[in-house]
């Protein structure tokens, strides 16, 4: 039976679009996700759609990292200041956060080479996917958009490149904790009073702690959304491809092999 949505008569799907946004499967380095969970524990999980160990794995990082001082260790050793960094951290925090830590980049890796896996055979089963969603509050389709600006939306204010291709949770989850960095790190007054010419004023109403979270989420919500918007029309493409094919094209149509010039 071919069907025109994912009601699980196929053991695969390479996708499913619904009216939060449109889910799928396609190959992916193992290391750049395992790096993404290194650089921020959950970003991996959530470019693998992996939504609910990414929240998690996020919450706990931000919980943790701030109350075991790691940023602020960071810093002190950016300084040469060591001795400093050494005594900043809470070991009290610091013990549970390193397993975590390497539990998010190793499964990360695991879940990535085990998804390219699915991908494969999904492509080889080409079962028809739904291109079509609307519902009382969205309404989702495939079509083709700009990895350009999906990526520019995303460095004006991160979150917006996800919204711009319909990725719904992702995009709040990336708008709520960008805004609770910008708050808790006074970025926006440190630009406001740097404008100014206030420097030193500038300077000291940072919060160094929250300020380092803010370079990761905008680099993770810029390559989520420009690789999505890629795969996305990639996806488009194979879909329009099929459909053209199965309804316009003769079931008697062969392209016969040519015969090799010697």
């Amino acid at each position: 039976m071919d069907s025109y949505s994912n009601d699980n008569t196929a053991r695969r799907y390479r996708a499913h679009v619904s009216t939060w946004g449109t889910t799928q499967l396609h190959l992916r380095n193992p290391y750049v996700m395992a790096w993404w969970s290194a650089a921020f524990p959950g970003f991996g999980h959530l470019l693998l759609s992996k939504y609910i160990r990414g929240f998690m794995l996020f919450a706990w990082e931000v919980i943790v990292n701030m109350n075991a001082h790691v940023n602020t260790a960071m810093i002190y050793s950016f300084q040469g200041e060591i001795q400093q960094a050494k005594e900043v951290l809470d070991t009290r925090w610091l013990l549970i956060y390193i397993p975590v830590y390497l539990f998010a980049i190793w499964d990360t890796y695991r879940t990535t080479v085990d998804m390219n896996k699915v991908y494969i055979l999904a492509d080889m089963e080409d079962h028809r996917i739904n291109t079509f969603s609307m519902g009382a509050f969205e309404v989702n389709y495939l079509d083709k958009r700009s990895p350009f600006m999906a990526a520019l939306w995303s460095f004006l204010m991160p979150g917006l490149g996800q919204l711009y291709i319909h990725r719904i949770f992702t995009a709040f989850f990336i708008v709520v904790w960008g805004v609770t960095f910008f708050y808790f790190s006074q970025a926006l007054e440190a630009i406001s009073l740097l404008f100014l010419g206030e420097t030193s004023k500038a300077t000291s109403v940072i919060k160094p702690d929250w300020l380092l979270m803010l370079p990761s989420l905008y680099g993770f919500a810029i390559f989520d959304a420009y690789i999505n918007t890629v795969e996305n029309n990639k996806l488009y493409k194979k879909e329009q491809r099929r459909y053209l094919l199965k309804t316009y094209q003769s079931p008697s149509f062969i392209i016969k092999k040519g015969t090799k010039m010697s």
